[in-house]
């Protein structure tokens, strides 16, 4: 019974921290569009938190066509695709005790 609302418990972490990468994300790509103040803390923020993984995504597989970057597109569907899976797993293993 523990185990079970443990694993729910994480589970729903889980969840919420792949739902906040991706609004982050979001974020990012918004403020893309227009000019930001580099040295706003907002920006600086955001870039921090998705560079890293968005120069990987640009390093394997280079998708830029016609100047649109579409790192961030396939980054939001490994995010999901990747989310969806793990709470699946969890919340299977806490019904399983």
């Amino acid at each position: 019974m523990i185990l079970r609302e443990l694993f729910l418990a994480i589970a729903g972490l889980v969840d919420l921290v792949f739902s906040i990468y991706v609004l982050i994300l979001v974020g990012r790509a918004l403020i893309s569009w227009v000019n930001p103040d580099p040295y706003n803390p907002i920006v600086r923020f955001l870039h921090s938190a998705t560079d890293p993984v968005l120069y990987r995504i640009q390093r394997l597989v280079p998708l830029q066509f016609g100047g649109i970057d579409f790192s961030p597109l396939v980054l939001l569907l490994a995010l999901s695709f990747i989310q969806r899976i793990l709470v699946v797993i969890l919340r299977s293993i806490a019904y399983s005790f």
